[in-house]
């Protein structure tokens, strides 16, 4: 079964509808008539430029009316975009998009000249306003989207970004099966609160649009004030949310959580980490009327693969499951031997199949080939996701931890290996190695650095926020005179964890677990 092309639905809402309201911010308002037309003059833009299918565009926004008209536009050529981080720092967006090599980088024109990436030999910067200049025409624009819609760059498990390159039959497949499980319709109006150059955003983004509701934006810095929050949700009538856990737990520590009693939000969907019981419950507590939903799924799958909605009696016993796969989607548990589980119970690594698969990894092929298996399911091309899980009697899968390097922190995912790298480029550093801690309960990461020079954790700390974003920083720092290896000349993470006075996290094994590993 094939999943109607989203540019193609958004366009149609417009057309049935034009009148009615789509997207808002602090400064701009449109309907889906003048979405359209602002997304239509923007596309003949990037056309005179010599964008066409296949191309990538850099978008470099903060979460805006802007984002969602420039990102519609470049479906409407046929290119494919690439959201950069207003957060990241310039050697990291200059990594990204000396990868990508994009046709064009556009921005916004509320970002100064300071923030807007450097172009240097790779592409040319323009605004969306000298985008928009264009006049639109209609005949000169695609009407068969590119194979790709977009590209999203995570961690990498070698030291670098990665470009997860994310097909339009798979985006339309994720983007529908969202707006049907969460139950979204033309009346639904929803608050966007993740950074839209996560992929977690477009699980609010663009299922609302694809069924006909309206979207409400507010600057990312503020909603870190709950109280933009709780004053979007009674002033818009907001009735669907999407945000991490992490989000939810910044809410529940306000005194005004109980302003969300009564109001007309109905939905909340958590994403892009592990979800607490404790946390939901709270969340009912103060608004008894919202449904909440956990969402999972890994970028390379396509926003999202399952949304269960929660309910008291399922997560009584402290358990959060993710649910069942999407129609479309398969689950495979695999063991360390690599066979197939069939039995309840048995934790294995998740392995995904079906039509919301990545097309691969940007210019990665060998990369690609070592995540999209052929060899494990007969007859079935699945993704491996370093996740381990467990499917319970009644069919839920609930998630255990991860199985490799790579974890996800305030809903952005972070390879332990390309933080160490990036701390090992910093000057006067010989070597360095991140791990994680336990941080009273918390997953802390900490970096083992060895310096050739004098130096202070501080000062690190302060070169490493020229490199890093915010959400990648290690939480401490200790400056160790060497690395210790293993007799096997592995790197001895027990060993300089105890010598800092620091326990891994999550090494303590659970005392009221009855599943088995394989």
């Amino acid at each position: 079964m094939t999943s109607p092309d989203v540019l193609a639905t958004i366009l149609e809402r417009a057309h049935s509808g034009p009148g009615r309201p789509a997207v808002k911010d602090a400064e701009r308002d449109l309907s889906y008539g003048d979405l359209v037309l602002e997304v239509d003059r923007v596309a003949a833009g990037l056309r005179t430029r010599g964008v066409g299918v296949g191309d990538r565009v850099a978008l470099h926004f903060p979460n805006s009316v802007d984002f969602v008209v420039a990102a519609l536009a470049c479906l409407r050529v046929g290119a494919i975009f690439v959201p950069l981080a207003i957060t990241d720092p310039p050697a990291r967006l200059e990594v990204i998009i000396g990868d990508c090599a994009p046709a064009v980088i556009v921005t916004s024109d509320a970002l100064g000249d300071g923030m807007a990436p450097a172009p240097g030999d790779v592409a040319p910067v323009v605004t969306i306003s000298e985008l928009r200049t264009e006049s639109a025409d209609r005949a000169d624009l695609t009407d068969a989207p590119g194979e790709v819609a977009y590209a999203i760059y995570t961690s990498g498990t070698t030291g670098a970004p990665k470009g997860v390159l994310i097909g339009n039959s798979a985006f339309a497949a994720a983007v529908e099966a969202t707006s049907v499980a969460l139950g979204l319709s033309a009346d639904t109006r929803t608050l966007c609160v993740s950074p839209f150059h996560f992929d977690g955003s477009f699980g609010t983004l663009f299922p609302t649009l694809f069924r006909g509701g309206a979207i409400v934006i507010r600057p990312r810095e503020a909603l870190l004030f709950p109280r933009t929050f709780f004053n979007a949700v009674a002033r818009e009538a907001i009735t669907y949310s999407g945000f991490s856990p992490s989000y939810l737990r910044l809410l529940l520590s306000s005194p005004q959580m109980d302003r969300l009693a009564g109001t007309t939000l109905e939905v909340v969907a958590l994403g892009g980490e592990a979800c607490s019981a404790a946390d939901v419950r709270s969340l009912w507590s103060a608004a008894p009327q919202v449904r909440v939903f956990n969402r999972y799924g890994p970028t390379e799958t396509t926003i999202a693969v399952t949304h269960e909605e929660l309910t008291p009696a399922l997560i009584a016993d402290g358990t959060v499951p993710i649910g069942r796969p999407h129609p479309e989607v398969t689950f495979h548990l695999v063991d360390d031997s690599g066979h197939l589980i069939a039995d309840a119970d048995r934790i294995g690594e998740l392995y995904i199949g079906g039509s919301q698969l990545m097309s691969g990894y940007w210019g990665a092929p060998e990369l690609t080939a070592e995540v999209l298996r052929t060899d494990v399911v007969q007859g079935e091309t699945v993704y491996r996701t370093g996740d381990l899980m467990y499917r319970t009697v009644a069919g839920e899968y609930v998630y255990v931890d991860r199985a490799d390097r790579v974890i996800k922190r305030l809903g952005i995912r972070i390879s332990l290996v390309e933080l160490g790298e990036a701390m090992r480029t910093l000057s006067g550093v010989s070597a360095a190695a991140c791990m994680c801690f336990d941080d009273d309960g918390q997953r802390g990461i900490v970096a083992f650095v060895v310096a050739d020079r004098p130096t202070t954790p501080l000062e690190l700390r302060q070169a490493a926020t020229a490199r890093l974003p915010d959400s990648m920083l290690p939480d401490r720092i200790e400056l160790v005179d060497t690395l210790p290896l293993t007799p096997s000349s592995k790197l001895d993470e027990r060993r300089l964890l105890a010598e800092a006075g620091l326990v891994g996290f999550g090494s303590a094994p659970p005392t009221t677990s009855t599943h088995s590993t394989p």
